[in-house]
C-alpha cells in the first residue's frame, strides 16, 4: 500500500497530480491526514483524506509520499508520529518520496545522508549531507525527492515507473497527454 500524509498547507499540486497519476496507474493508494480528515491545502483548497493517521499501520507500506506547500511541509516535520512513521516504511524496504520543501523532513532525519536529491530553492541547507542535484526529479535507491509544483506530473509519473512499472507510466503519461520526462 501507498500512503500519501497530508497537512494542513500542504500544496494542492503537490499532492493530487501524483495522487491522480499513481491511481490511473492501478497503484493501491491511501490519503491519511495527520489531523481532521478534511485538510486545508495551502490555497485553501479542502480535501477529504481517505484515512487518519491513527487508523494506518504503516509496516505494510511500498511507499510514503510527503506532499510539500507552507505550512503544510513545517505540518509534518513538526508531527510527533513523523520519524517512526519515516523509520517503520524505510527499514521495511519502502520508499520515502517527497516534493518541494518536504525533502527537509528527509534531510533532517538523515535519509539523504550519500544520496543525491533536489528541493524548492532555499531549503538545500536541509538536506544535510546529500548531493544536490539539478534534476526535476531524482530517484537514489529507496528515496525519491522532486523540485516544485511544477514536476508535480513527472514526480506522479516517476513514483508510477517505480510501483507499477515503465509500461503503465508511459502508458498513463501518453492516455494524458504529457510531454516526454527526460530520463
Amino acid at each position: 500500500m501507498v500512503y500519501m500524509l497530508l497537512a494542513n498547507g500542504f500544496e494542492e499540486v503537490e499532492a493530487l497530480a501524483p495522487l491522480d497519476f499513481l491511481r490511473r496507474a492501478g497503484v493501491a493508494i491511501k490519503t491519511v491526514s495527520i489531523g481532521a480528515q478534511v485538510v486545508l491545502g495551502a490555497h485553501k483548497i479542502p480535501v477529504t483524506a481517505d484515512l487518519s493517521v491513527d487508523e494506518v499501520d504503516f509496516s505494510d507500506a511500498t511507499m510514503l509520499i510527503l506532499p510539500g506547500g507552507m505550512p503544510g511541509t513545517t505540518n509534518l516535520d513538526a508531527f510527533p508520529a513523523m520519524t517512526d512513521i519515516l523509520r517503520t516504511v524505510y527499514d521495511k524496504g519502502g520508499y520515502l518520496a517527497a516534493i518541494c520543501a518536504a525533502p527537509l523532513i528527509l534531510g533532517k532525519r538523515g535519509y539523504l545522508k550519500g544520496k543525491e536529491a533536489i528541493c524548492y530553492p532555499g531549503f538545500e541547507s536541509d538536506l544535510i549531507e546529500a548531493t544536490l542535484s539539478d534534476k526535476p526529479v531524482v530517484v537514489d535507491g529507496h528515496v525519491v525527492t522532486a523540485r516544485s509544483a511544477g514536476v508535480a506530473w513527472e514526480f506522479g509519473y516517476r513514483l508510477a515507473e517505480l510501483l507499477a512499472g515503465k509500461e503503465t507510466s508511459e502508458s498513463v503519461r501518453k492516455g494524458l497527454f504529457l510531454p516526454e520526462f527526460g530520463g
